[in-house]
């Protein structure tokens, strides 16, 4: 089933951008768990619409629970289910890209392989409004993680051409409390909200580049060879929406090193623990996590909904077109998408806890 993730943490998530509701269903959570349903909707609101720099669609995303909960507020190890209700829908905006898919969007294959039973409205399931659902999941295994002493964190990397510091590669630290414009340094803050500007007055988009940090992850988790952690983080992080690119550790940047310049040593720490002198690895050797720290990055292709005009086919005449696209999009999908990141890894990190 495509909408289904997880061998022990299962979820499914179901619902479309303009349909009633959207929401997920987690098989497989461990019972009496109090979830801090006040915690959860703030992670929430740092992925909810209508800030600065995002599209001006506003929904408060609030979290119902459904099922999965007993008269306490604990799971009680029935399916949870949870859904965000849908408030603020323009379908009429989509009407003209029903003949005429926009370019590089989901449209012209949802529509060649469903007929008449494609949903473009907003982008129908295709849409990054389906990954409200993967952060309510997210949110409650990062809960369930910090209890294990893991912690997961994000931030913009980088935006056009603008670049922001990165994560420490050895220190079990992650920076906390960002600012509402998730980087790390505020002066290449300033640089990536130039590029967005630069965008939104040219009516077009940017790509960019997150980077994941998940610390305390002990050693041996992970199954070679296609369950190796790797892979279990790719296969949730590309079901995100506009995610085009993966590499963990030092990525592809290695092809241009050297065997000696890209090992990571064996070395004592302070403790007499058995640590590596760098981190090229991304804290994972063979598929099984080393004990360091685990480091990724992802790219995002630029927002394919843009106000320039573009070419296009009209699917009934087969004639070339010229589109127009209206609605509202995000610039750049990186700020929401930050905490996205995070939910999914630690929904991938929890099903191999589990």
């Amino acid at each position: 089933m495509s909408s289904l993730y997880g061998e022990n943490l299962k979820i499914t998530v179901f619902g479309q951008s303009h349909s009633q509701a959207i929401g997920v269903v987690i098989d497989g959570f461990p019972a009496g768990v109090k979830i801090d349903e006040l915690e959860l909707q703030k992670f929430m609101d740092r992925r909810a619409p209508g800030r600065l720099y995002t599209t001006p669609r506003k929904e408060k995303d609030e979290v119902k629970f459904l099922s999965g909960l007993n008269e306490n507020g604990l799971t009680c190890g029935a399916p949870i289910m949870a859904i965000i209700e849908n408030t603020n829908v323009k379908s009429k905006d989509y009407d003209n890209i029903k003949l005429c898919p926009r370019p590089s969007h989901s449209d012209l294959v949802s529509m060649l392989k469903h007929g008449e039973g494609a949903d473009i409205r907003g982008g129908g399931q295709f849409s990054g409004r389906l990954t409200a659902p993967i952060c309510i999941a997210g949110g409650i295994a990062m809960q369930v993680l910090k209890g294990l002493g893991v912690n997961v964190g994000a931030h913009i990397y980088k935006i056009g051409k603008a670049v922001d510091d990165s994560y420490s590669t050895t220190s079990q630290e992650i920076p906390i409390n960002l600012p509402d414009f998730p980087s790390l340094n505020p002066e290449s803050a300033s640089k990536m909200q130039d590029e967005l500007l630069s965008a939104i007055e040219d009516g077009d988009s940017v790509g960019a580049v997150i980077e994941c940090k998940i610390t305390g992850v002990h050693v041996g988790l992970g199954e070679p060879m296609f369950d190796g952690v790797e892979s279990r983080l790719a296969k949730i992080l590309f079901g995100i929406p506009a995610v085009k690119g993966f590499e963990i550790g030092a990525g592809f940047s290695v092809a241009d090193k050297k065997g000696s310049e890209n090992n990571d040593q064996i070395v004592l720490d302070n403790e007499n623990k058995i640590v590596t002198e760098t981190n090229n690895d991304g804290g994972v050797n063979g598929g099984i996590t080393n004990g360091m720290p685990i480091l990724f990055k992802v790219a995002f292709k630029p927002t394919p909904s843009i106000s320039k005009p573009q070419k296009s086919v009209n699917l009934k005449t087969m004639q070339e077109e010229v589109l127009e696209i209206k609605g509202r999009h995000d610039p750049c999908v990186a700020i929401r998408a930050v905490p996205v990141v995070e939910a999914a890894a630690a929904i991938a990190i929890l099903d191999m806890y589990l």
